[in-house]
C-alpha cells in the first residue's frame, strides 16, 4: 500500500534535540517567504524553499509541491524573511560562560567549564547563531555532543588549545613559576587545555599536532600580546619566524591552516611571512600592513572592541587596543581585504546576550546588506578554509539549493531594519540547523 504524504503545519514552542530526532520530518517547506540568500543587497520577492533531510533542495517563485511518500512540515512566512543562520567567526565558548573565579578559582573544574560551555551553546543556537568558530579552549566535548544530538548548539569549528610561547598570550603561570621545558610545573593553561606553553619548532610542532589529534579543524597561535594577558603587553611581537613556520608546516601536512592573535604590524607580517592564512583582531595595524593582507589574500577576522568585551583586568591596554579599531575597519574595507567577524567575548556570562546586538553596531562602517553578507556567506568562507578538515563539508551561509538547511524566518526586513538583528527572542520567529527546528513561535 503506498503511504499516505502528511502535511504538519508547525506552530509552536521550542524542540529539544533528542525530542525533535525522534519526531523529524522527512521535508519542511517554507512558502511565501521573503529571502535574504546571504550575498544579495536586497531581497527577494515572494518564494518558496523546501528542505528535504539537512539540505535545501528546493528555492522556487512557483509552488513546490508537497513530495509524495513523505512528511512535511508546512510553514507560512506570510511574507516574513528567511536567511542564513548567523555566524560568529570568532568565539571562546568553554571561556564566555564562566567568570574568572570560576575558570582558575578553588571551585574551578572541568566539569563545570564544560557544563557552562554547554549552556551557552543552546543559548547561541537561540539567538540565531547556527555555527561557531571556536578561538580556543576544550570545546570539543561539547561539539561531540551537539553533533551527536546530545547536546544543543551551532556548528562547532574548534581550535583546541591557544599554542603560546612562555611569556606570552596564552601563558597564565604564575610569574615567578619555572617554564616546563625548564623542570617547572605544569602551566595551569594546559592543565584545562585552554592553551599550550610551546617554545622551539620541536615543541610547536608537537602542539599543534597534539590539537589536531584531537579534531581541531585549524590551529591557533599567538603572534602579539594580549589584552586579557598579564606577562606581556599587547605590542609584544611573540613567537620567532621558524616557530610560526613550524606550526604552519603541521597544520598543512593536515590539510589546514593557522590563524594567530596578532594586533601589530610586526606580529602580523611575520605570521604572514611564515604561512598564515588567517588574523585574529589586527586593531593595532596601519594602513599599509591592512592593504598588504588585500594584496596576500590574507583574512582578516576582526571584532569591535570595548570595555564589556573582556574582563577589566587592565584598561589602559585595552584602550590602546581600541583607539584604532576603527580606522582599521575603514581601511580593510578600502582595500577589499577578506574580511570576518566575530565577537570574542569572554569571562562575563551576563554579556553575551550582546552577541546579536554587536552584529548591529557594524553599521559604522558598512551597509546592513554588507553587514549581513560578513556574518553569514563570508563566515561560512572562512569556516571553510580548513578544507580537509572540515567538520561540516557542506555550503554554509547561504539560502542556495544543495546548501545546509540552517535558516531564521524573522520578522521584518533586516536589511532595510537592521535593529531587527539585535532582538532575536523577539524578531526570530523560527530556528532551523541542519534541517532540525530548535524553535518556532508563530
Amino acid at each position: 500500500m503506498k503511504k499516505i504524504c502528511k502535511v504538519l503545519v508547525i506552530s509552536s514552542t521550542l524542540f529539544s534535540a533528542a525530542a525533535y530526532s525522534q519526531n523529524a520530518p522527512q521535508a519542511t517547506l517554507y512558502q511565501n517567504v521573503r529571502i535574504f540568500d546571504g550575498v544579495s543587497d536586497k531581497l527577494t520577492a515572494p518564494m518558496n524553499v523546501l528542505i528535504a533531510g539537512n539540505k535545501i533542495k528546493s528555492v522556487s517563485s512557483s509552488p513546490i509541491p508537497v513530495p509524495k511518500d513523505s512528511e512535511v512540515f508546512v510553514i507560512n512566512g506570510n511574507g516574513r524573511t528567511l536567511m542564513p543562520g548567523l555566524i560568529d567567526a570568532h568565539v571562546h565558548l568553554t571561556f564566555s560562560g564562566v567568570t574568572p573565579e570560576e575558570l582558575m578559582g578553588p571551585g574551578a573544574s572541568p566539569a563545570l567549564i564544560q557544563k557552562k560551555a554547554a549552556e551557552q551553546a543552546q543559548l547561541m543556537l537561540m539567538r540565531g547563531f547556527t555555527t561557531a568558530r571556536d578561538m580556543a579552549g576544550p570545546v570539543l566535548q561539547v561539539k561531540a555532543d551537539i553533533d551527536s544530538g546530545k547536546a544543543i548548539g551551532p556548528r562547532i569549528y574548534p581550535s583546541g588549545a591557544i599554542i603560546s610561547q612562555t611569556s606570552g598570550h596564552g601563558d597564565i603561570s604564575p610569574p615567578d613559576a619555572l617554564p616546563y621545558s625548564l623542570g617547572g610545573p605544569v602551566p595551569p593553561g594546559n592543565l584545562i587545555r585552554a592553551s599550550i606553553i610551546a617554545d622551539g619548532r620541536p615543541q610547536v610542532l608537537a602542539a599543534a599536532r597534539f590539537n589536531l589529534r584531537q579534531g581541531a579543524s585549524q590551529i591557533k597561535m599567538a603572534a602579539s600580546g594580549g589584552v586579557s594577558s598579564d606577562h606581556d603587553p599587547s605590542w609584544v611581537t611573540e613567537y620567532t619566524p621558524d616557530e610560526l613556520r613550524a606550526g604552519v608546516e603541521a597544520a598543512t601536512n593536515f590539510g589546514t591552516y593557522v590563524t594567530v592573535h596578532a594586533y601589530t604590524p610586526e606580529s602580523v607580517r611575520n605570521s604572514v611571512n611564515a604561512g598564515v592564512k588567517v588574523i585574529e583582531h589586527g586593531q593595532n595595524l596601519d594602513e599599509a600592513t591592512v592593504k598588504y593582507l588585500a594584496d596576500k589574500n590574507i583574512w582578516l577576522s576582526t571584532q569591535i572592541l570595548e570595555e564589556s568585551t573582556d574582563p577589566p583586568l587592565d584598561l589602559a591596554k585595552l584602550d590602546l587596543v581600541t583607539a584604532n579599531q576603527s580606522n582599521v575597519w575603514k581601511w580593510a574595507l578600502k582595500h577589499k581585504v577578506k574580511l570576518a567577524w566575530g565577537t570574542d567575548r569572554v569571562m562575563i556570562p551576563q554579556n553575551m546576550y550582546l552577541e546579536n546586538a554587536d552584529i548591529v553596531k557594524l553599521r559604522q562602517w558598512m551597509t546592513p546588506a554588507r553587514a549581513l553578507k560578513m556574518v553569514t556567506h563570508d563566515n561560512a568562507e572562512l569556516c571553510a578554509l580548513s578544507g580537509r578538515r572540515n567538520p561540516y563539508p557542506g555550503k554554509l551561509g547561504v539560502v542556495q539549493e544543495g546548501a545546509y538547511a540552517d535558516l531564521l524566518l524573522v520578522d521584518g526586513d533586516p536589511i532595510a531594519n537592521f535593529d531587527i538583528i539585535a532582538d532575536p527572542n523577539k524578531n526570530f520567529r523560527v530556528i532551523m540547523k541542519d534541517g532540525k527546528i530548535y524553535k518556532n513561535t508563530l
